[in-house]
Order: structure tokens, then sequence, then C-alpha cells
């Protein structure tokens, strides 16, 4: 089973950047989709950014121009770059791998443990 653990959460200014980080384990297949998605307290879940095996990404237009996702050559190592981050950026972030459409709107198969982001005006 594949095992997802997120590091680099934490607190900033709005304006200011992060970057999450995450390890990705024990992924057998060739083909895949892996990502982020946020949820806030009695918010629903939001996909932030996928990427699939060949490097193709998708963002929703809230995070679009601000954050990119990127993997290493390895592709055991995910990260999340934030920029010029807002307010209503703070939730828990969480590592996941997606469905097989591989679009930040498509299914959560399974998610690390998260990570907090909290962002002050």
């Amino acid at each position: 089973q594949v095992q997802l653990a997120e590091s680099g959460g934490g607190s900033v200014q709005a304006g200011g950047s992060l970057r999450l980080s995450c390890r990705v384990s024990k992924y057998k297949y060739s083909t895949y989709c892996v990502g982020w998605f946020r949820q806030a307290p009695g918010q629903e879940r939001e996909g932030v950014a996928t990427i699939d095996s060949a490097n193709k990404t998708t963002y929703p237009d809230s995070v679009k121009g601000r954050f990119t996702i990127s993997q290493n050559s390895a592709k055991n190592t995910l990260t999340l770059d934030m920029n010029n981050l807002k307010p209503e950026d703070t939730a828990m972030y969480y590592c996941s791998v997606f469905g097989p459409q591989c679009h930040y709107s498509t299914q959560v198969l399974s998610r690390g443990r998260g990570t907090q982001v909290s962002v002050s005006s």
C-alpha cells in the first residue's frame, strides 16, 4: 500500500511563501496521479494540484499562478511551492493519490496525515 508523508507546513504572513514536501513510497504503478488537497475546518475538501507520471499538472483557479507542483526524477518526492499566500489558503494540506482522470477535482484514493498551513493577514 502506498505511503505518503508530508512535511513543511507552518505559519506565514499574507504574501509569503511555503514549500510542502511529500515522501511517496511503496507505489507500484508506472502510471499514476498524485497531488495535494486541502481542507479547512467546516469546509469541503478542495483539490489544489495534481501531477501525473508524464508531469502533466492541473490546478484550480484559486491557486493557479501561485502554487506549483513538482516531483523529483526518482518520483518519490512530491513538492508543492506556494507563493503569494492568502489567509484563505489556511487549511490542512494532504498529499494524496488521485483517481486515473488525474484532475484536482477527481476522487482521492489515499492520503497522508496532513500538514497545517496557516496564513495571517
